[in-house]
């Protein structure tokens, strides 16, 4: 089983979890979110929520009004969606080049772990479980390169997107995918992993 990633704060659990349940269309494009209703359903003060929400406008992903509140952000038009996606390519291109020389076989054991887990939540279909597990393996490369700036500009363009599942007939293509770039690492083909990854960013 993959080690579960622990978040420090309150205000980082509800952000993960609407980065979620945004990226996976579960929270709709142009849809509202109130600090007292959040408030009520994670069980918290509204001071995190209105942290959390302040973080989720600045990452690009919720549109702050005057007077309104946040919501929903469109994301990239047709227009930019192939510059939002080139972006993602060249930020987890470059961590896995940077990293590739140095990873070991517990890194691989991670990795493998990682995708089994996806591969699982693949079969129950919850799609903002889905997409917490399908990021998981890609944030795990940028996050081992261990610079923070870097983290931070692949959540800018993650939250940019809109994971496009509709491509795969059904969702074990996904992990199948995922299995692809792992197993090119596992054997040390760096050629191999990183067109695996290229493919499966789209």
């Amino acid at each position: 089983m993959a080690t579960p990633v622990v978040y420090r704060t309150i205000r980082e659990q509800i952000v993960e979890q609407l980065r979620r349940e945004v990226l996976s269309g579960e929270i709709e494009a142009g849809e509202s979110l109130r600090e007292q209703r959040l408030a009520e359903r994670f069980g918290v003060s509204r001071g995190p929520i209105r942290d959390a929400l302040l973080q989720l406008t600045q990452e690009g992903l919720l549109i702050g009004e005057p007077n309104r509140g946040v919501r929903v952000g469109r994301g990239p038009s047709p227009l930019v969606q192939p510059l939002v996606v080139d972006l993602r390519r060249r930020i987890e291109a470059f961590a896995l080049q940077a990293i590739f020389a140095e990873l070991t076989a517990d890194d691989v054991g991670q990795l493998r772990s990682i995708v089994a887990q996806f591969g699982i939540t693949c079969r129950t279909g919850k799609m903002s479980d889905v997409i917490e597990h399908d990021l998981a393996l890609h944030r795990w490369l940028v996050e081992r390169v261990g610079d923070a700036e870097l983290v931070q500009l692949w959540l800018t363009t993650i939250v940019r997107m809109r994971l496009p599942y509709s491509r795969h007939r059904h969702l074990s293509e996904a992990h199948t995918e995922h299995e692809a770039i792992v197993e090119a690492i596992a054997r040390r083909d760096p050629a191999g992993a990183l067109q695996a990854l290229e493919s499966n960013i789209q």
